[in-house]
């Protein structure tokens, strides 16, 4: 099948098909500014979608170490953890995190308690850290409440933000005192 070809009309008309360079010129002058228009709105997107998919990894991991805690009833903690081998007191909890079952209290990992989960580092420049009480550890009992080593009440807030010291979009992991996480969308002015 043969598409029928254009033949020019009238004497001295050219068969030459296309755009001059000015329609080509106004025509990527328009991409250029539709892709300005939309650059700023994709990474917002972008960096909301970081922010809760971080965030739902944080609370899948508290809701983990809650739930393994009622099943076991016995104590289940979460801790930084750089390399998933062992706690750490250093550093924030961007640098990852591990769920593990604490037979002695301690909020540390020891040698004979199981490890339940590890989750690795972060990516994407995104600070997580925790306040007061659970700037270190969170420790659910077998009743499925947060509790320190010393046996008190554990509550607190995780702040989950963009690197930036602007600020901006952030979302909180709110831990109540019963034990129960939360998912909480806020701003910060700061995030270093």
């Amino acid at each position: 099948m043969r598409l029928p070809v254009r033949r020019p009309r009238g004497p001295g008309r050219s068969a030459a098909c296309g755009l001059t360079l000015i329609e080509l010129m106004v025509t990527i002058a328009i991409a250029a500014i539709l892709a300005g228009l939309a650059a700023p709105s994709f990474r917002e997107m972008l960096v909301a979608n970081s922010l809760k998919s971080n965030a739902s990894a944080m609370l899948s991991s508290l809701l983990l170490a809650r739930g393994e805690a009622i099943k076991r009833n016995g104590r289940v903690a979460l801790c930084k953890s750089a390399t998933g081998t062992a706690c750490t007191t250093d550093g924030s909890w961007e640098q990852g995190w591990i769920v593990f079952a604490d037979v002695n209290n301690n909020a540390a990992l020891d040698a004979g308690e199981t490890v339940v989960q590890r989750t690795a580092a972060l990516g994407n420049g995104l600070r997580l850290t925790g306040n007061g009480n659970i700037a270190n550890y969170v420790s659910y009992s077998g009743m499925g409440e947060t509790r320190m080593t010393a046996g008190n009440f554990q509550s607190g807030t995780f702040t989950l933000c963009q690197l930036s010291a602007s600020g901006g979009k952030a979302r909180d992991i709110v831990i109540s005192a019963t034990g129960r996480p939360r998912i909480e969308q806020t701003t910060v002015a700061s995030c270093l």
